[in-house]
């Protein structure tokens, strides 16, 4: 048995939530603020509770303060320091949370004007909507990603602000299992908060494990019964798949029982949000889930007494945000003991002090920086906690590289009970010697203090080890999940050309020959040996951006010495800088000498050398912005940047000479940021890094398997390796085995003769993977790889399999009269997005006429009753206004014209869009007896009155709804159902209403009513 989303998700999750605690609270007994979506009595009712003695006049105060902080432009900031406040007026208690009150309601308008959206569930806390999920049913084709587009528009549109600054957090769910191979965040339950651009979603992996029978309460069939009645959904009732989507270990359940459970939620709203000062803007962050459990995990580790560890996540995944969301958790973990808390976050270079600084400053702590030991002996035997005068939190910053070498011991002998220091030391891999000076200072200054350091690469080694010196893990995280969440990509290790290898061969001799017994340094710096490589580099970079079709990403080559790194920038400004200015005067002269223009943006054109010894410090800092900007294509170090270096563009590396153990892995995740689509970084591979690589990984294997015995048994490799490209390459060949991959045409026909969407869905996809396969063939250098398919025509190949799902998912929604806004995107969307044009005035129409279309699009699609004959027409005359001419090719005053239409479309969905709700609304929201209606006085209607229809179907429904609550399986037998339905239509309308009907008229009225409740019993729309 069918049913839709509603009944499958919405309902479920609804009960769900109830057993963790929410009361349910219909839309038609209460009523709320339309700027803000607060519901003021429960808010009002909760303040003066919470706030002892507060009058009524003083809680409004409150709400008229809140309601302006929501008109900020700041993502909420405002509204959120008063949200977890507890010195003033509180608006949640959080010391007693049970004394608060959780609602959860659904189909909350969110309206401005004439904008509005309804989020399925809404979660109130103290009547303040502070949580939504918006739900699909499993495999909705495109259910979860036209969410997300719409969700973006939604943030972008500022009559919405008020609501976005208000709310916290947001889940988004098509009920499905996350899938290892689904890198859209197309399968699964999905968190995020809010962004005035583009939100990031999360995926929640729970950890912990819940006793349910202790924490679900139960939920009685008096409160099951009013949730269905008052989402009209009855007929549900009994059925086995309803009781099957009611179970708490489905996703959208399970991830309510993660996120919004009481104490979660708590833990949450005080601790996991950010705001974050971004080059581009303020944005606010949401907890990673693996940064939720490290600090649970650090709480827990000092409940039991235990005072260092190390918290192990791999790089990427947030290690400075997760000390930053510890500052908070540990401030008041401590003062909830009389103790205050004093922060410390040590580096060891003076790059990474100054980076940490301004990661830290953009999350709103003052940053107190050390850099001399006579500093921090006066800070490590002062009392006072901060520096700052404006009692705001505080992280100390401190470069150890300052003391490593001193032979002193920092003695405080005047220990204070009242302070407790706490270190996060980052990347306890390296200049941490257990033989040096200053852990020992460390040790000593404060024998009392907490230390926690932090890695993505544990040092590893019989003689000492990260964990002989600071202690066992307190939390993991590593590559694998790290990459299966999204947070950091999986590397292509590309091996350089057989031919070059023996070029650079033939060069080293003939080096060898002109210098004598040079030693490799001077060899491999050598502009013999240089030049070569440098352009293999340049051909290389340049070739795949066309490969990937970003011209933004940039390349960094790690150089056999710091002479080498001078003389491949000597060649750079030499052979390709000038190119640029010569490409220019050539253009001038002959517009066509360079008609590729794909091959031009390409080009490499700008590089930058990035040395202890080069520049000021002040330059370095300049290019590496520059760099980061996008306004550099290359970077030539040998020691700096290879740790620490955050850019996200980097999706090129380039090794040059060999890497050892730790120090290998922090080099290459340098281009394992995510960025944009692309789905891997690039490592090309001069010095033959791979045994190298090998024995780091085993070790870390080792280490692994030793934390977590079998649950490791799988740790991917951080690379994909030439052997699971060819897994991929006889999958394809095994799908497209009955087929002929030759021609073309005959191809073309045998797809033609299947109509089963599961079928062609799993041609598409692995001819689609084929296209990327080519291009990490030959990023790869394993050329052999591409004899074994004619990757050019699986191309052509997988242009016609599309084309033939496309055509299929059409008829099928067609054909079932089913999710008409997908048929618009289908029909008409992709259209649009064909504009060529290249003038600014024309640009800015065809955005406009694009965002026409979008609402209008959404207008109609949002539609309940696709078979009002005004529906139809409107959908076909924006259907035909799409089909009459080639959207690619349009004039400026057509683009107007259609504008217009467009608008005019629009108006009149909308006014029909009006009517529905209004004529919905009489009939407590039941789409199926505003369908009713509407057909009973569209052809014959049955009076003249309607206020009487109106009356006689409520009647009905009043009856027929109380028929099925008391036995919903009644619905499986459509006979039964027609009988008891024609005697309560009859009795209804003749007898109650005194309309006059004949047998015709009762036959008519009950075949409508009957479909209606057996479409929705089945999940189909009538």
């Amino acid at each position: 048995m069918k049913f839709n989303e509603d009944s499958r998700v919405k309902i479920p999750s609804i009960l769900h939530l109830i057993k963790l605690g929410y009361t349910y609270l219909s839309l038609k007994e209460n009523s709320w603020d339309l700027e803000t979506n607060i519901f003021t009595d429960i808010f009002y009712s909760q303040l003066k509770s919470i706030n002892k003695n507060l009058t009524q006049k003083e809680a409004e105060k409150v709400f008229t303060e809140i309601s302006l902080s929501l008109e900020n432009e700041d993502l909420g900031r405002a509204f959120y320091k008063k949200l977890i406040d507890q010195s003033g007026i509180k608006l949640i208690d959080f010391e007693n949370f049970d004394n608060n009150t959780f609602h959860v309601v659904t189909e909350l308008p969110y309206e401005k004007d004439e904008d509005n959206f309804r989020p399925d569930i809404i979660l109130l806390i103290n009547g303040m909507p502070l949580v939504f999920i918006e739900v699909k049913k499993p495999n909705n084709r495109n259910g979860i990603k036209d969410e997300h587009d719409r969700m973006q528009r939604r943030f972008k549109n500022k009559k919405f602000r008020k609501f976005i600054n208000l709310t916290q957090l947001m889940v988004f769910s098509n009920n499905m299992k996350y899938s290892d191979t689904d890198t859209q965040m197309l399968e699964g339950a999905f968190y995020s908060t809010t962004n005035y651009r583009k939100p990031i979603f999360n995926y929640f992996r729970e950890e912990e494990t819940f006793d349910l029978e202790k924490l679900l309460l139960p939920v009685s069939d008096e409160i099951e019964n009013i949730v269905l009645k008052d989402n009209n959904l009855i007929s549900i009732k009994n059925a086995d798949e309803f009781t099957l989507n009611k179970s708490p270990n489905k996703p959208t359940n399970s991830i309510a029982t993660s996120l919004f459970q009481k104490e979660r939620l708590k833990f949450i709203l005080q601790y996991a949000f950010a705001y974050v000062e971004e080059e581009n803007g303020l944005e606010k962050h949401v907890m990673r889930y693996p940064q939720i459990f490290a600090t649970k995990a650090i709480e827990d580790k000092l409940e039991n007494g235990i005072k260092k560890g190390i918290i192990w996540h791999t790089q990427g995944s947030g290690k400075t945000a997760l000390a930053y969301f510890n500052v908070k958790h540990l401030t008041d973990y401590y003062q909830k003991k009389n103790i205050i808390p004093k922060f410390y976050f040590i580096v060891d270079r003076i790059d990474l002090l100054n980076q940490a600084a301004k990661e830290f400053n953009a999350r709103g702590l003052i940053v107190h920086k050390v850099n001399s030991r006579e500093e921090f002996t006066r800070d490590i035997k002062s009392t006072n906690v901060i520096h700052n005068s404006s009692g705001k939190a505080e992280i100390t910053v401190v470069n150890i590289q300052k003391f490593k070498d001193d032979p002193d011991v920092i003695k405080n002998n005047d220990y204070n009970l009242s302070v407790q220091r706490v270190f996060f030391l980052d990347e306890v891999h390296r200049s941490y010697n257990p033989k040096g000076s200053f852990l020992a200072n460390l040790e000593l200054a404060d024998k009392h203090s907490i230390k926690i350091g932090l890695t993505g690469t544990p040092l590893l080694g019989k003689e000492y080890n990260s964990k002989t010196l600071f202690g066992d893990y307190i939390h993991k995280y590593y590559y694998n999940l790290s990459i299966k969440d999204g947070y950091t990509l999986r590397l292509i290790r590309e091996e350089i050309e057989t031919k070059f290898k023996l070029t650079l061969q033939e060069t080293l001799e003939k080096i060898k020959v002109l210098e004598g017994d040079a030693d490799k340094k001077k060899i491999f710096a050598h502009h013999k040996f240089v030049e070569p490589m440098l352009n293999y580099i340049v051909q290389d970079m340049e070739q795949a951006r066309i490969s990937m079709d970003d011209n933004s990403i940039g390349g960094m080559v790690v150089c056999d010495s710091s002479e080498q790194a001078k003389m491949m920038y000597e060649i750079f400004q030499e052979k390709y800088a000038e190119k640029e200015a010569s490409y220019f005067s050539q253009a001038a002269e002959d517009p066509d000498h360079y008609g590729n223009q794909k091959l031009e943006n390409s080009k490499v054109k700008k590089a930058q050398v990035i040395l202890h010894d080069v520049g000021s410090k002040q330059d370095r800092n300049d290019w590496v912005a520059d760099y980061k900007a996008g306004n550099i294509d290359f970077l030539f170090v040998y020691n700096m940047l290879l740790t620490g270096f955050d850019a996200k563009r980097l999706k090129k590396l380039y090794i040059g000479r060999k890497i050892k153990s730790h120090n290998l892995l922090q080099t290459l995740t340098r281009v394992n940021r995510t960025y944009k689509n692309h789905k891997y970084g690039f490592v090309v591979d001069f010095a033959d890094i791979q045994k190298e690589f090998d024995k780091t990984n085993q070790d870390y294997f080792n280490e692994l398997q030793s934390e977590l015995g079998d649950e490791m048994e799988h740790y991917s490799n951080l690379f994909k390796s030439a052997e699971e490209i060819k897994q991929e390459i006889e999958e394809i060949k095994d799908v497209l085995f009955r087929f002929d991959t030759v021609n073309a045409e005959l191809f073309s026909q045998q797809i033609s003769e299947i109509n089963d969407r599961t079928e062609i869905r799993q041609i598409a996809k692995v001819l689609n993977n084929s296209k990327e396969l080519y291009n990490l063939i030959r990023l790869s250098g394993n050329f052999e790889l591409l004899e074994q398919l004619d990757f050019r025509k699986l191309v052509v190949l997988s242009r016609m399999t599309n084309d033939r799902l496309a055509l299929i998912n059409t008829k099928i929604a067609l054909e079932t009269n089913l999710e008409t806004n997908n048929i618009l995107n289908t029909a008409l969307e992709d259209v649009i997005f064909a504009f060529t044009k290249i003038k600014e005035e024309e640009m800015v129409l065809a955005d406009e006429l694009k965002d026409t279309l979008q609402k209008t699009r959404e207008m109609l699609g949002g539609n309940f009753d696709q078979k009002d004959p005004v529906f139809v027409s409107l959908r076909e005359e924006l259907e035909r206004l799409f089909k009459k001419k080639n959207l690619s090719d349009v004039s400026k005053e057509e683009m107007e014209a259609n504008i217009k239409a467009l608008n005019e479309i629009y108006d009149q969905a909308k006014k029909l869009e009006r009517e529905n709700q209004l004529l919905r609304a009489k009939y407590d929201f039941d789409e199926k007896y505003t369908r009713i209606h509407k057909r009973l006085l569209e052809k014959n209607p049955l009076t003249d009155n309607e206020r009487k229809l109106f009356e006689a179907l409520k009647g009905l429904k009043t009856e027929v709804d109380n028929e099925i609550l008391q036995n919903a399986k009644i619905l499986e037998n459509e006979r039964y159902v027609e009988k008891m339905m024609m005697r309560l239509v009859i009795n209804q309308f003749k007898n109650k209403q005194n309309i006059n009907i004949n047998a015709t008229d009762v036959k008519r009225i009950n075949n409508i009513l009957v479909k209606e409740y057996i479409n929705e019993y089945n999940g189909n729309v009538a």
